[in-house]
């Protein structure tokens, strides 16, 4: 999956300023790369003039980095220090050191007063950068800052570099998956919209691909003998998954990595021959989502998520609530959830099987099957759906999402899937986020969000929120606990 997701190439820039000895930024600079475990590029040039910026910028360009950490080891040069991350083309984070040696006469830095200085003038120059939660501290304590920072600067990386491609239109009054363009390009993602006819023009052209054993092979081994329910109609799905494959790799353009957001229905499966669920979810286990229903921003926040977490991600509904029933049978004193915390997500088969429990399969999609097959039949082309229960997970459910009006927002909010059977069709699971009814009603709602998310299999809130700041989404909604009320929500409710 690694090809689709950023590789960071990190490297560390100590600043000085002139009045203040240099030395003690490059004893502390050494000092982080010793005790940081990863890759650290250790820029040989300390910046104390703008000079010394073009210098460090051109220096840690040349060694390949594509991220950086600018360390004002002592009070620092307030031009020249956010200068580079001016002229530095990618994600750059800032740290102070903390006192520590016991020496307030020649070893004190004031790097604590220097990060305000810092902040102002990036702030006056309108530079974005990461700054960690209290950004002061020991070698230790910084280098534990650049292992949150490494998958923000992932996924800033990604989004930069990121082609979002589309086979639409949206389907008729799904008003989900309609959103303007205009915060992609806001963002620096590139998009290139296509028609559904050229993507069936592009796979009758993968007929008999030489290559198409291969992948049926390997379906078949992912599958295992229980979940291969229907082995003919694996030629016809490998044949599409090598045409979204191909089609990625001949039109990325000048950019390096790239989403899909594809159309499904109605008449996707009847033309294709089958539904292209269990297609979209292999791409996305190989770090490629393909979003459902031409949802742009679903694809968008599911490629954010997995350059966040490194791992798979999928996209779901948040479709139906639980019934009392299950709940008091299942949930209710076995987990510290009410029933308005719980909900079920669902999409009709597009989750990656390594996120599901061991009898997931490839079924038939019943809804498709009820609108598109005669009555009773036995599914023919609705069939390509992977169906079975979510395995239990922490999750994070969030989104990016430019509204009607042209601005980004999004939401985060953590929680699991429970280790509760749903007895329904799908990909599907039974989900718990703490708050989740206030939640859906003072944010889901409130902010008119649509009922797709994504989700990451992990708590990634901490690196989601920081990356969506860094983005400039100002509007970053979360599940807020009963001590602090929603703007909106009733006091007297």
């Amino acid at each position: 999956m690694f090809a689709n997701i950023p590789e960071v190439k990190l490297g560390i820039v100590a600043v000085s300023r002139d009045c203040f000895p240099i030395g003690l930024s490059q004893q502390r600079r050494r000092a982080i790369k010793e005790a940081y475990k990863g890759e650290l590029y250790e820029c040989p040039v300390t910046v104390e003039n703008e000079k010394d910026m073009l210098d460090a910028v051109s220096d840690v360009k040349q060694a390949g980095c594509n991220a950086l950490l600018v360390f004002l080891g002592n009070f620092g040069p307030e031009t020249p220090e956010t200068l580079i991350a001016r002229n530095f083309d990618g994600p750059c984070m800032f740290a102070a050191a903390a006192e520590g040696d016991g020496d307030l006469i020649n070893g004190r830095g004031d790097a604590y007063c220097g990060m305000l200085n810092c902040s102002y003038n990036l702030g006056m120059r309108r530079i974005p950068a990461y700054i960690p939660e209290y950004p002061v501290g020991t070698a230790e304590d910084i280098a534990r800052m650049i292992e949150d920072f490494v998958p923000v600067a992932r996924a800033i990386i990604g989004v930069k570099n990121l082609k979002i491609i589309t086979f639409g239109p949206r389907p008729q009054d799904f008003f989900a998956c309609n959103a303007p363009i205009k915060g992609l390009y806001e963002l620096g993602v590139e998009i290139e919209e296509n028609s559904e006819l050229d993507l069936l023009v592009s796979y009758k052209a993968h007929k008999d691909d030489p290559r198409i054993d291969g992948v049926c092979a390997d379906m078949a081994a992912e599958l295992g003998v229980s979940g291969n329910r229907y082995p003919a109609l694996l030629p016809r799905m490998a044949q599409f998954e090598l045409t979204l494959l191909d089609w990625a790799e001949q039109h990325k353009g000048a950019r390096k990595y790239v989403a899909f957001a594809d159309k499904c229905w109605p008449a996707f499966p009847e033309q294709f021959g089958f539904e292209p669920c269990y297609v979209n979810s292999r791409l996305a286990s190989k770090g490629i989502p393909v979003s459902c229903e031409v949802d742009i921003y679903g694809a968008l926040s599911e490629y954010i998520g997995a350059c966040v977490s490194g791992d798979a991600v999928t996209l779901l509904d948040i479709n139906n609530s639980v019934p009392a029933s299950l709940y008091e049978k299942a949930i209710k004193g076995k987990y510290d959830y009410v029933l308005t915390d719980t909900f079920m997500g669902f999409h009709c088969g597009n989750t990656p099987a390594c996120k599901m429990c061991a009898d997931r399969a490839v079924k038939y999609q019943l809804i498709q099957h009820r609108l598109l097959e005669p009555q009773d039949s036995e599914p023919d082309f609705t069939r390509g759906t992977l169906e079975g229960d979510i395995a239990p997970s922490e999750i994070t459910f969030f989104r990016l999402q430019c509204d009607s009006e042209g601005k980004l927002r999004s939401y985060i909010a953590q929680g699991e899937v429970l280790d509760v059977p749903t007895g329904s069709f799908g990909g599907i699971g039974v989900f718990a986020i703490p708050e989740m009814g206030r939640f859906y009603r003072h944010v889901l709602i409130e902010k008119r969000f649509p009922h797709h998310g994504a989700v990451a299999f992990g708590h990634y809130g901490k690196a989601l929120f920081s990356a969506f700041r860094f983005l400039g989404v100002k509007d970053v909604s979360y599940n807020q606990p009963k001590s602090l009320p929603y703007r909106t929500e009733n006091p007297f409710a």
